[in-house]
């Protein structure tokens, strides 16, 4: 299909901007917030009006206020999402405060009853602390930059591990992050959605963990505002400069492999603004997972800029920004086959994103957001001058949109309708070069565009004090190679059980998720059609997914339970040109994955030890043949078979412990009953892993780390796919000295 790109782009941003513009004109509720409801009594049960409601932040200096009306009620918007104090004050006294911990798109609701200590003239706190929250049916886990700086390896540039050792059903396979069963997640930034289509392509980070406050990670019920890519869906809270006074930090790291991970950042804020700033670069011998467990060719390099910009014109006007810019190399790992034949293929990507919001406070229950957004991103590989045959994959994606959404709190209701939309336009470079002595080459250049339009309306409604109920509708027109659209409706309830305040849950999901533009033209398609197999265009991916889940705090702790179903028809999956590297999107007819997962977060045990675990019991089954993308249109396999990403058990479980002299430990245990061997039945081996990390501080400005990941240096097949040249060995074991200094400027 052939457009005018630069007409079909206009009229694209010029409907996006319009969609945004209509938006504005009432009020919005940016996604990365919740909210705060705090009603307060006397001793008698009657309403204390004017009382002073304090919301401090527990890893900076931001904070919030609000004041309590008639009704003994004060509801604060725009809390950030992360772990706070809560401090009630009335006039002439003070009070003890009450950690809380807020979730976006949440309302955090807390009871609190006065006494009055005549003695002391203070105002004492008397109530349960909030672990869990009573009304969402969205399964959440939480992670703080302190929990990323001390799990081992969590905080270097490429690594993933602040998702895979603390959410159930996360783990990399063939270098890609997989969740639940499937490749497509979802990275927000300050709860702004960062687009993207493509499948599977990138293998370098989009955030430095070092940049994060907090990660809140859900993986299922989404509301109705979340979404294509839902296997994941991970808001990233950005370092603001609130957590800074004028300071700088200069970390630097040397390590196996040659590798090394610096990063100098800065940061200040006062009462009206902040900003945060760093720049980060990182290399070592050992980038890709090895096809073998000998080492050839695998050199990484990486840098990047982030900054995070907030000001507060006005008490009811804040403008926010977020960006950053990312440019990473990676040689293609080989087997010693591959290495003596002179293969030496390479990947290159950039990613650029950047988001802008004005958010406007009407008034106590009403907030206008406005997000514009644009999104950059390219995979390039690169084959070598003595493959046979040499191939190049350059694409280069551009995104452009923007999201709003409409958000009132009022009595029982937190009700909320938005949009979001986005144009897209690919650039690829395809080329194939035989290296046979036949002199056959080609060369093809193919533009692409696409655009995305999503209207959702959702309610989460307080029917009792036990009981919410969740309900939202989203729907999705896309235009790519095919035209589509989708409604999803997402329907869920929370049930309080009265005296234990265990939280039951369940939900009812149905998703969309947009294809990505690839197709084949021209001469590749005849290369292809050559080579016995073509190209259908995708369609969506279209989801069905039944949850319930039990959340149970006792004394501290926080277990949780959740079991799930997941129907995908058109299932995104991916796999290569015959023997050319160039990698392209499939679809399987259908896929189900039915899983089973467990988390369990620890208070801090003697004011000393924190423990988290996470564990997940999965299949992921697919049956039908391949319903486009690239197909040799041959007879699918009867009954159910196993997707190469398939494991059953699990399991992730670590420790903190705060030792004497202002020192600590961090560990991290990670077992996994192996992928599926080849197409299966049989799984590999099972395997397990030990990471341990030692720091401590050396005054105010030093502190030291010294992390060692696979300490056993077990080396063990991953799985045996095709992605990046066949077969993944685990990681080996890489110890690292990490230093860092703080200074003010």
């Amino acid at each position: 299909m052939k457009r005018d790109i630069r007409f079909y782009r206009a009229r694209i941003v010029l409907r996006s901007v319009a969609m945004l513009l209509l938006l504005s004109s009432i009020s919005v509720y940016a996604s990365v917030f919740g909210a705060v409801k705090v009603i307060v009594h006397d001793p008698q049960h009657r309403p204390v009006q004017g009382a002073e409601v304090v919301i401090q932040s527990r890893s900076s200096a931001l904070k919030l206020q609000g004041k309590t009306n008639a009704d003994g009620v004060a509801t604060v918007l725009n809390v950030p999402a992360g772990e706070y104090n809560v401090t009630i004050t009335a006039a002439g006294f003070s009070a003890e405060p009450q950690p809380i911990t807020v979730a976006s798109d949440n309302v955090q609701e807390l009871h609190i009853a006065l006494t009055v200590a005549a003695a002391k003239e203070t105002v004492e706190v008397s109530g349960t602390p909030e672990l869990i929250n009573p009304s969402s049916s969205t399964t959440t886990t939480l992670v703080n930059r302190t929990e990323i700086a001390h799990t081992p390896g969590a905080d270097r540039t490429n690594s993933l591990s602040v998702i895979t050792d603390f959410v159930p059903g996360a783990y990399i396979v063939h270098d890609q992050l997989h969740v639940r069963g499937g490749h497509q997640v979802t990275w927000a930034i300050d709860g702004i959605p960062v687009p993207n289509t493509n499948i599977a392509t990138n293998v370098g980070p989009q955030f430095d963990p070092k940049d994060i406050d907090y990660i809140e990670a859900q993986r299922g019920s989404y509301s109705a505002e979340s979404g294509d890519r839902t296997y994941g869906v991970f808001n990233v809270v950005p370092r603001s400069g609130f957590e800074r006074d004028h300071q700088a930090e200069l970390l630097t790291s040397y390590g196996s492999y040659n590798f090394t991970d610096n990063q100098l950042s800065f940061g200040d804020h006062s009462d009206r603004s902040a900003y945060y700033f760093s720049l980060n670069g990182n290399r070592t011998d050992y980038g890709l997972e090895t096809p073998t467990s000998k080492i050839f060719h695998d050199q990484a390099a990486g840098g990047g800029a982030f900054t995070s910009l907030i000001f507060n014109v006005t008490p009811g006007d804040q403008l926010r920004f977020t960006g950053s810019a990312r440019s990473d190399y990676y040689q293609v790992p080989n087997d010693p086959d591959a290495q003596a034949a002179g293969v030496r293929d390479r990947e290159r990507e950039q990613d650029v994103f950047g988001n802008f919001s004005w958010v406007h406070t009407v008034n106590s229950a009403t907030v206008l957001t406005i997000s514009p957004l644009f999104h950059f991103n390219r995979a390039a590989f690169e084959g070598g001058p003595l493959d046979v045959p040499s191939a190049t994959a350059n694409r280069a994606s551009y995104y452009a949109g923007g999201q709003a959404s409409i958000a009132v709190i009022k009595g029982s209701h937190n009700m909320k309708v938005g949009a979001y939309a986005f144009a897209q336009h690919d650039n690829t470079l395809f080329s194939l070069v035989a290296n046979d002595g036949s002199g056959q080459a080609l060369s093809q250049r193919q533009k692409v565009g696409g655009d995305l339009e999503a209207l959702f309306v959702e309610d989460q409604y307080k029917a009792t004090s036990w009981l919410t109920l969740n309900a939202g509708v989203r729907f999705t027109r896309f235009a790519g190679l095919l035209p589509e659209t989708a409604g999803s409706p997402r329907l869920g309830a929370a049930i309080r059980i009265p005296r234990i305040n265990w939280v039951l849950r369940g939900s009812y999901s149905r998703y969309y998720e947009a294809p990505p533009l690839d197709t084949l033209s021209g001469p590749l398609l005849q290369f292809a059609l050559d080579q016995g197999v073509a190209f259908i265009p995708l369609r969506g991916e279209r989801d069905e997914q039944h949850e319930v889940g039990l959340s149970i705090p006792v004394k501290g702790w926080v277990f949780d339970f959740d079991h799930f179903r997941t129907g995908a028809h058109n299932f995104f999956d991916h796999d290569v040109l015959e023997n050319s590297n160039i990698f392209l999107p499939l679809t399987i007819e259908s896929v189900r994955i039915m899983g089973y997962e467990a988390t369990v977060r620890s208070p801090q045990v003697f004011h000393r030890l924190d423990a988290h675990l996470a564990y997940s019991h999965q299949s992921v089954e697919g049956t039908g043949g391949v319903t486009g993308g690239l197909t040799d249109f041959s007879s699918p396999r009867e009954g159910f078979f196993f997707l190469d990403h398939d494991q059953r058990h699990t399991l992730s479980t670590g420790f903190t412990l705060q030792m004497p002299r202002r020192s600590w430990l961090s560990g991290n245990f990670s077992y996994g009953s192996g992928f599926v061997n080849g197409d299966g039945p049989e799984h590999l081996p099972s395997y397990r892993t030990m990471d341990l990390s030692v720091g401590k501080s050396f005054g105010e400005n030093w502190s030291a780390k010294i992390t060692a990941t696979n300490l056993a240096n077990k080396r063990y097949f991953i799985d045996l796919s095709n992605t990046f040249g066949g077969s993944h060995f685990a990681d080996p074991r890489q110890i690292s000295a990490q230093l860092r200094y703080r200074f003010h400027y």
